[in-house]
């Protein structure tokens, strides 16, 4: 969730309760005008980055489990198909493999890794263990004539492997376009079947001109359009809120994050003042986030806001509490029963024979992929910072933004008119700087945290670099005291960690090298600034085998 005000503002939930649902399978909604390319998940670990992908090639993409039944697979009337990799072996007992009715549909495949020797073995093609895997970057060389996956691209060329079994015979009728230097077949294609398939994985940044190989498939092999856009999102989703919504009532959870404010200006711009947002001030943003919710956000979208200052009932539920978990427990328990209240307040005062009768979620795609659909309108999926609300809050759904990743809901928000400040606001926990405080929460706790964190997003800002960056969190480690030296005095402050990361999906992430003049200017501003800082450390690990976030 990108909110630290509302738990149940970002990226969770589901409904109402669908075929696919029951089954278990997300759904989503394919705009009518545009091909879609389905990406079959075989477990890979990048099936949302190969989805996305397709996406920025301007094609609609969606994932879909290898278990589905072909007969709903095709009933999407798919452009293309894409198989992504996976960790089986295609020799494994129970290891997934490609239908033969999928190849028989006439429907162009591409394949990817795992899915490039599923399709190899379903065609009549040879896979084998030939003893020498390959991983990470790896040269290939194109070979044969003027290829179409690799038309106007280098002869050599690095390309991101990953793999142990190697496709060692090509089906028939598949010219060979690429081999590695120890002559692995890396690439096939059949262009006139409209198949092709490639060993190595085109969708990460570290292979060279891999959009270009994915783009070659799906304009000159698939035949796809290049029609899709973010633009098309919001006719679309405002039609589909007011079919939804009809005449009846609309609350929303804001926080002030990405997602939850663009879900809120979408529904705003579909159904008007049927909506009202509630934001719960907890005490726990960072400073001037609270005014950008109750200021800007109003400002843009004229959204009826109604706003519940809680700062205190949080600081007093969590006084004392050290432990990370039972930080989020109350804090959850806390939103719970605040959001409650307010939610009743809104029934309450709603006009009479003008139901509430809708919730807004900003839902994202990878919500819906990773939580396999969900199970229905009333089942509101807890966060993994905070809680669920309670079950006697009957709301359906609505979730404007579940067919989207996290920069189309971007594109989405700037569309829609909304301050830049929080289109582009760095992801930030539920439970806000109470889990970026190692020890106890107290007001002056906060204070010192807040005033450490604007410093660092300010110079960030100042560098050029805040939207290089997933997002940099500020650890203020309160139960630790280091010995310093400030105006010729002897000090006994608290440390501060930054932890600059730059990542697509939080998924993994790698700390980012900043550089060196900004951290010292950070380091000199924040023990200038801030006096009970004494020492200003920086968090070199990677995700895994460490987090984002410390606790």
């Amino acid at each position: 969730m990108s909110g630290g005000g509302s738990p149940v503002s970002g990226s969770e939930g589901l409904a109402p309760v669908s075929e696919e649902q029951q089954r278990g399978e997300p759904e989503t909604a394919q705009p009518e005008a545009d091909d879609l390319v389905l990406v079959v998940d075989f477990g890979a670990q990048y099936a949302q980055l190969i989805a996305r992908r397709v996406r920025e090639a301007r094609v609609y993409s969606e994932i879909v489990p290898h278990d589905m039944p072909v007969e709903r697979m095709l009933g999407k009337r798919p452009r293309a198909i894409v198989l992504s990799g996976g960790p089986a072996s295609v020799y494994e007992e129970g290891a997934p493999g490609l239908d033969p009715a999928v190849v028989a549909a006439g429907v162009p495949i591409f394949g990817i890794c795992y899915g490039f020797q599923a399709m190899a073995e379903a065609l009549g093609g040879t896979v084998e263990r030939t003893g020498h895997a390959e991983f990470g970057a790896t040269s290939l060389h194109v070979v044969g004539g003027d290829t179409t996956l690799f038309h106007g691209l280098a002869r050599e060329q690095s390309v991101w492997m990953s793999h142990r079994d190697a496709v060692t015979g090509a089906p028939e009728g598949f010219d060979v376009v690429g081999r590695t230097r120890e002559g692995s077949i890396a690439a096939f294609e059949d262009v006139d079947r409209g198949m092709a398939g490639v060993q190595f994985h085109p969708e990460v940044m570290h292979t060279d001109h891999g959009q270009a190989v994915l783009e070659h498939f799906l304009y000159e092999i698939a035949g796809c359009r290049p029609t899709w856009t973010t633009a098309n999102v919001i006719d679309e989703q405002v039609e589909a809120i007011r079919a939804q919504v009809g005449d009846k009532r609309v609350i929303c959870g804001l926080s002030g994050g990405v997602d939850s404010s663009v879900a809120a200006a979408l529904v705003q711009a579909a159904v008007g003042d049927q909506l009202t947002c509630v934001f719960v001030d907890h005490g726990l943003l960072r400073e001037g986030e609270a005014e950008q919710v109750e200021r800007d956000f109003v400002a843009a979208t004229g959204v009826d806001l109604k706003v519940v200052d809680a700062q205190e009932r949080f600081l007093s539920a969590l006084a004392g509490v050290q432990d990370p978990e039972t930080k989020r427990k109350v804090i959850g328990r806390e939103f719970i029963r605040v959001f409650e209240g307010a939610a009743r307040e809104v029934v309450e005062e709603a006009p009479v024979g003008s139901e509430v009768e809708f919730l807004v979620q900003g839902t994202l795609y990878p919500d819906v992929v990773e939580s396999g659909g969900g199970s229905g309108a009333a089942n509101i999926k807890s966060h993994h910072n905070v809680g669920g609300l309670p079950d006697d809050l009957e709301f359906s759904l609505v979730e404007p933004l579940r067919s989207l990743f996290k920069d189309e809901v971007r594109a989405v928000g700037l569309q829609l008119g909304l301050p830049e400040g929080i289109v582009w606001r760095q992801p930030f926990p539920g439970p806000g700087l109470a889990i970026r405080i190692i020890g106890a929460v107290s007001h002056e706790r906060l204070e010192v945290l807040r005033r450490a964190d604007a410093i660092v997003r300010h110079e960030l800002s100042e560098a050029g670099l805040d939207r290089d960056i997933w997002q940099c969190p500020v650890v203020l480690l309160a139960d630790v005291r280091s010995v310093g030296v400030q105006g010729d005095e002897r000090t006994y402050g608290h440390p501060v960690v930054l932890r600059p990361v730059s990542s697509e999906d939080a998924m993994t992430a790698d700390w980012t090298r900043l550089p060196y003049d900004l951290l010292a200017r950070v380091a000199t501003r924040i023990t200038n600034e801030v006096p009970a800082i004494n020492r200003v450390t920086l968090d070199v690990t990677s995700k895994p085998p460490g987090t984002i976030e410390w606790e």
